[in-house]
C-alpha cells in the first residue's frame, strides 16, 4: 500500500516538474519572437525592404562617423603643423608634396 503511495507521489513530483519546465521553455521561445521571425520568412517582400532599410541606415551611421573622425584627424593635423614642430611638420609637408604629385600627374 505504500509503495503505490510513493510511486503516485513521484509520478506527481515528476509531472509537476515537468509541467514547470515546459512552461519556462514556453515563455523563452515567446521572448526570442521565433513566432515574428517565421511570419517574416512567409512574406519575403518585407523581409526585403526590412534588410533595405537597415542596410541604408548601417551606410548612412558609416558614411556620418568616418566624417567626424577624418574631420578630427585633419584638424589635429591642423593644430599640429601649426606649432611648427620639426619631425611633424617635414612629415606633413612629404604628404603634401606627395598629393601634389598625384595631381600633377596626367593619367
Amino acid at each position: 500500500m505504500e509503495q503505490g503511495n510513493n510511486d503516485s507521489t513521484v509520478q506527481k513530483d515528476f509531472s509537476e516538474e515537468t509541467h514547470t519546465l515546459l512552461v519556462k521553455v514556453a515563455q523563452s521561445l515567446e521572448e526570442s519572437r521565433i513566432q515574428e521571425y517565421t511570419q517574416l520568412l512567409h512574406r519575403p517582400w518585407r523581409l526585403i525592404w526590412l534588410n533595405v532599410l537597415s542596410g541604408t541606415a548601417r551606410g548612412v551611421g558609416i558614411a556620418v562617423g568616418f566624417t567626424f573622425f577624418a574631420a578630427t584627424i585633419l584638424y589635429f593635423l591642423q593644430l599640429l603643423g601649426a606649432l611648427n614642430l620639426p619631425i611633424i611638420g617635414d612629415y606633413i609637408a612629404d604628404i603634401v608634396r606627395i598629393v601634389q604629385r598625384q595631381l600633377e600627374l596626367d593619367y
